[in-house]
Protein backbone atom coordinates (compact mmCIF):
# COMPACT_ATOMS: atom_id res chain seq x y z
CA UNK A 1 0.00 0.00 0.00
CA UNK A 2 2.68 2.34 0.71
CA UNK A 3 3.90 1.77 -2.98
CA UNK A 4 1.00 2.85 -4.01
CA UNK A 5 0.58 6.01 -2.04
CA UNK A 6 3.83 6.81 -2.96
CA UNK A 7 2.91 6.59 -6.80
CA UNK A 8 0.48 8.24 -6.11
CA UNK A 9 2.12 11.16 -4.59
CA UNK A 10 5.18 11.10 -7.40
CA UNK A 11 1.66 10.83 -9.58
CA UNK A 12 0.44 14.24 -8.26
CA UNK A 13 3.88 16.28 -7.62
CA UNK A 14 4.92 15.51 -11.38
CA UNK A 15 1.38 16.80 -12.57
CA UNK A 16 1.77 20.06 -10.18
CA UNK A 17 4.89 20.40 -11.74
CA UNK A 18 3.69 19.99 -15.40
CA UNK A 19 1.14 22.70 -14.50
CA UNK A 20 3.45 25.13 -12.82
CA UNK A 21 5.83 24.87 -15.96
CA UNK A 22 2.82 25.71 -18.14
CA UNK A 23 1.54 28.79 -15.60
CA UNK A 24 4.88 29.79 -15.95
CA UNK A 25 5.54 29.40 -19.59
CA UNK A 26 1.81 31.50 -20.19
CA UNK A 27 3.31 33.82 -17.46
CA UNK A 28 5.92 34.63 -19.82
CA UNK A 29 4.09 35.19 -22.74
CA UNK A 30 1.79 37.13 -21.52
CA UNK A 31 4.35 39.21 -20.43
CA UNK A 32 6.18 39.71 -23.91
CA UNK A 33 2.70 40.56 -25.51
CA UNK A 34 2.51 43.20 -23.06
CA UNK A 35 6.17 44.49 -23.74
CA UNK A 36 5.28 44.47 -27.15
CA UNK A 37 2.07 46.29 -26.78
CA UNK A 38 3.78 48.94 -24.69
CA UNK A 39 6.80 49.17 -27.32
CA UNK A 40 4.14 50.14 -30.01
CA UNK A 41 1.86 52.63 -27.88
CA UNK A 42 5.02 54.14 -27.19
CA UNK A 43 5.94 54.19 -30.92
CA UNK A 44 2.84 55.50 -32.15
CA UNK A 45 3.10 58.24 -28.91
CA UNK A 46 6.89 59.33 -30.23
CA UNK A 47 5.40 59.34 -34.14
CA UNK A 48 2.46 61.56 -32.82
CA UNK A 49 4.62 63.87 -30.62
CA UNK A 50 7.25 64.25 -33.60
CA UNK A 51 4.28 65.22 -36.03
CA UNK A 52 3.04 67.72 -33.52
CA UNK A 53 6.65 69.09 -33.01
CA UNK A 54 7.31 69.17 -36.64
CA UNK A 55 3.57 70.51 -36.71
CA UNK A 56 4.21 73.56 -33.86
CA UNK A 57 7.82 74.42 -36.02
CA UNK A 58 6.38 74.67 -39.14
CA UNK A 59 3.30 77.31 -37.78
CA UNK A 60 6.00 78.94 -35.73
CA UNK A 61 7.74 79.79 -38.49
CA UNK A 62 5.73 80.71 -39.94
CA UNK A 63 4.13 82.98 -37.36
CA UNK A 64 8.02 84.35 -37.78
CA UNK A 65 7.29 85.48 -41.29
CA UNK A 66 4.14 87.15 -41.04
CA UNK A 67 6.07 88.97 -37.95
CA UNK A 68 8.77 90.10 -40.83
CA UNK A 69 6.25 91.31 -43.23
CA UNK A 70 4.19 92.75 -41.12
CA UNK A 71 7.28 94.99 -39.22
CA UNK A 72 8.34 95.57 -43.20
CA UNK A 73 5.00 96.96 -43.84
CA UNK A 74 4.85 99.01 -40.71
CA UNK A 75 9.01 100.64 -41.82
CA UNK A 76 7.02 101.22 -45.05
CA UNK A 77 4.11 102.72 -43.93
CA UNK A 78 6.65 105.08 -41.69
CA UNK A 79 8.90 105.98 -44.87
CA UNK A 80 5.83 106.76 -46.50
CA UNK A 81 4.41 108.81 -43.77
CA UNK A 82 7.27 111.00 -43.31
CA UNK A 83 7.60 111.44 -46.99
CA UNK A 84 4.16 112.49 -46.74
CA UNK A 85 5.08 115.06 -43.90
CA UNK A 86 7.87 116.27 -45.53
CA UNK A 87 6.40 116.87 -48.54
CA UNK A 88 3.32 119.04 -46.79
CA UNK A 89 5.81 121.02 -44.44
CA UNK A 90 8.18 121.65 -47.76
CA UNK A 91 5.24 122.81 -49.33
CA UNK A 92 4.28 124.94 -46.34
CA UNK A 93 7.56 126.17 -46.03
CA UNK A 94 7.40 127.57 -49.33
CA UNK A 95 4.62 130.48 -49.58
CA UNK A 96 3.88 130.17 -45.56
CA UNK A 97 0.36 129.37 -46.86
CA UNK A 98 -0.32 125.47 -46.05
CA UNK A 99 -1.75 123.40 -49.75
CA UNK A 100 -3.35 120.48 -50.01
CA UNK A 101 -3.21 118.20 -52.45
CA UNK A 102 -6.20 115.53 -53.14
CA UNK A 103 -6.12 112.98 -55.31
CA UNK A 104 -2.88 114.78 -57.14
CA UNK A 105 -5.42 117.96 -57.74
CA UNK A 106 -4.55 121.14 -55.98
Amino acid sequence: MSLRIKAVVDKFVQELKEALDADIQDRILKEREMQSYIEEREREVAEREAAWKAELSRREAEIARQEARLKMEKENMEKEKSVLMGTASSQDNQDGALEITVSGEK
